[in-house]
């Protein structure tokens, strides 16, 4: 996953370059620190304790409620890259074809810790469909500025306060958590698609979600973390088979040829 960060970080930098093209210092130096890189054991701290966007108190392991789910951090007064990551990432579950609040939840975690309900709840009316089944499987939260760091910190998300644009630089990521909370995957928004979110979640769900094909298809699809997206492992596999098949070939015919010429000589 150490490439897929930089990608992050570029899809951050390039929309602070366009919505502010003086603040160099930021795009120059603080957009390097801006990453999503989770350690390979990274996991959330389910017992942490936020507010969903009605008010009422919950920990991290309530929000997910024992199921693989995608987790999105927003700054909830974004005027950027929040609400289409959003968007995006719910195209991509209606196309997923799996069961929401069966098979995934969707949590959203706002980074801003100045952000109360209201804010909460106006991201959610903006960018969801209110009242479908993904609407109704999702949970938009908020809590104090040591909960949101400890989460952030515990999956290897790295954020920047732009005092002078009153925003929060972060990566434009998209986690998918197994029922355990740990990281199985760092998806790019902007490659997001309906067979690479069923595929992270069905492999976060580890064999609870799905069907047989679809674990199958997981072992021809492999994981690129430097896209942050499912590519197809099987060309590589058939790529790699052509390349022995050709060295066998031009065995074989050196051998024939080495044959051929000690019989002339005899």
């Amino acid at each position: 996953m150490r490439q897929w960060p930089v990608i992050a970080a570029l899809l951050i930098g390039v929309a602070y370059a366009a919505a502010a093209p003086t603040n160099a210092g930021l795009v120059e130096a603080e957009v390097k620190k801006v990453e999503a890189a989770p350690a390979p054991d990274a996991a959330l701290p389910l017992d942490l304790g936020f507010l969903d966007e009605t008010g009422r108190a919950l920990t991290l392991r309530e929000a997910i409620g024992s199921l693989p789910s995608v987790l999105v951090f927003a700054d909830y007064t974004c005027r950027m890259l929040c609400g289409p990551v959003l968007e995006f990432t719910g195209a991509g579950l209606a196309k997923s074809g799996l069961k929401p609040d069966a098979d995934y939840r969707l949590v959203v975690i706002g980074i801003d810790p100045r952000d109360k309900l209201a804010a909460a709840q106006a991201m959610r009316a903006q960018h969801m469909d209110d009242g479908s089944p993904i609407s109704r499987a999702a949970v938009f939260l908020t809590g104090d500025e040591g909960a949101i760091r400890s989460v952030a910190q515990a999956v290897g998300l790295h954020y920047y306060y732009d005092a002078e644009h009153d925003q929060y630089a972060h990566p434009a990521a998209v986690y998918v958590v197994d029922a355990e909370g740990r990281v199985r995957r760092v998806l790019s928004p902007l490659g997001l698609d309906g067979s690479d979110l069923r595929l992270a979640i069905v492999d976060a769900g580890r064999g609870a979600v799905g069907t047989l094909a679809d674990r199958i298809h997981l072992l021809c699809y492999g994981y690129d973390p430097v896209k942050g997206i499912y590519t197809e492992r099987i060309t590589r596999m058939l790529a790699f088979a052509a390349g022995l098949t050709l060295l066998a070939l031009l065995g074989g015919i050196s051998l024939m040829a080495m044959r051929e010429r000690r019989g002339l000589r005899s």
